[in-house]
């Protein structure tokens, strides 16, 4: 522990030119984008002499966001199926630290970070800062309540491992209590928000009942489960092909899922859901799914440019328009497309602009033009748990392709 702080090494000029000594290069968040750019950075570190890279991240471990809500229905265990942060940065040129995003200090180009507690609250490693020449943040997003209010009280989310693994403890003990008692349930669940996650979710949810008949779960079935997919759009999926939206109603509904669309949220109350027309959709759990943010920490700080949803403005670079030492990518960074779109907030962004940001900086070291981002969609694919998977192969073909079944669980998968 005692090593937490390193001195810091040369300075980016404020023209972002080349380094003239050691280089530290420090990346905070592990997530999709974060942890691909440590390890490419990693490897391409070893032919750059001076140059250390260090990511940080709250987690020792990483889950791949897109499957947290598998982490919720038990599918996946964090322990056996999260990659060791220390570990594969051991085996690809890189140094981990634990730490939380506190702030930032740009003339110092420090890292504020918060203290390490244990599970008791008791201060492990105090709050520290650690020094930087090339800063990148990649915090990645986290649930966007929309100020509706209850949100934070009544519902469970999926932002982090930790809340998955609480909101799958929370359905194991229902289903454990409707076992105990022999009782038929229904154990209510709403789902509010018909995007990716909240389909995915709703069957991995289908497929648990499933499973718990073969560990002696026999008062367990599915009509022990009464899911409620609430989406304010007209449709599930509404990013994606109204037939892929068809394909989902279709196969959750023969599932035992009940759709509603059109439907805005008012408020969430310990008895459920409150919908605008003052209806009431009973729930003994209800899962926030609708739409994300940035963290608070990353408002405007130590004077960064950033969105309404705290986004770090960036240029056509991936650097910050305010700062030439900081880069951002992923769900925190906010990128304006040549047609004046921004870059979705999607795994396959994180992992562009992950390969962007380190050429950019491989370049900025050796001091050569940086090269423009160019985000490239590639389709997208959804899965239905073991019952189903659809999605559109984008990018690769003159036309778009519908792929449905094996093949596009098989890619959903790689």
């Amino acid at each position: 522990m005692a090593a937490l702080v390193e001195p810091p090494g040369a300075r980016v000029p404020a023209g972002g030119g080349p380094m003239t000594t050691s280089s530290r290069i420090v990346i905070v968040g592990g997530g999709a984008g974060g942890l691909e750019l440590a390890t490419r950075l990693g490897r391409a570190a070893q032919k750059l002499p001076g140059v250390s890279i260090l990511l940080i991240d709250k987690y020792p471990f990483h889950i791949w966001k897109p499957l947290f809500h598998e982490v919720a229905s038990g599918s996946l265990d964090v322990d056996m199926d999260g990659v060791d942060y220390r570990a594969h940065a051991a085996n690809n040129g890189f140094e981990f630290q634990l730490g939380t995003l506190r702030g930032l200090d740009r003339p110092s180009r420090e890292v504020a970070l918060e203290a390490i507690c244990d599970q008791s609250g008791e201060v492990l490693v105090p709050p520290r800062c650690v020094n930087y020449d090339i800063l990148v943040l990649a915090v990645g997003s986290v649930t966007n309540d929309f100020s509706v209010p209850g949100v934070r009280e009544h519902c469970f989310t999926l932002d982090d491992t930790d809340q998955a693994s609480r909101l799958h403890q929370r359905l194991f003990n229902a289903f454990l209590k409707i076992k105990a008692s022999g009782a038929q349930g229904p154990l209510r669940v709403a789902i509010v928000g018909g995007g990716a996650t909240g389909v995915e979710l709703a069957a991995e949810l289908y497929k648990t009942t499933d499973a718990l008949q073969a560990y002696g779960f026999r008062s367990v079935n599915r009509n022990t489960l009464e899911v409620n997919v609430i989406e304010a759009s007209d449709r599930l999926l509404g990013v994606l092909p109204e037939h892929i939206s068809q394909k989902a109603t279709k196969v959750l509904s023969r599932l035992g899922a009940r759709i509603f669309t059109r439907v805005t949220v008012k408020a969430v109350d310990h008895e459920g859901v409150l919908v605008d027309d003052d209806t009431r959709i009973p729930a003994d759990v209800v899962i926030w799914c609708a739409g994300v943010k940035c963290q608070k920490v990353l408002e405007n700080i130590d004077g960064l440019t950033t969105n309404k949803l705290h986004q770090v403005v960036v240029d056509q670079n991936l650097r910050s328009i305010d700062d030439s030492a900081i880069y951002a990518l992923g769900d925190c960074a906010a990128c304006t497309l040549s047609d004046g779109a921004l870059v979705p907030p999607r795994a396959q962004a994180a992992h562009q602009m992950a390969n962007a940001v380190c050429r950019n900086i491989v370049r900025q070291l050796k001091n050569r033009p940086l090269v423009t981002f160019a985000y490239q969609d590639h389709g997208s694919l959804v899965s239905f748990a073991d019952y189903n998977a659809v999605g559109v192969l984008a990018g690769l073909f003159k036309n778009d392709i519908f792929v449905e079944g094996g093949i596009a669980k098989y890619l959903w998968k790689v």
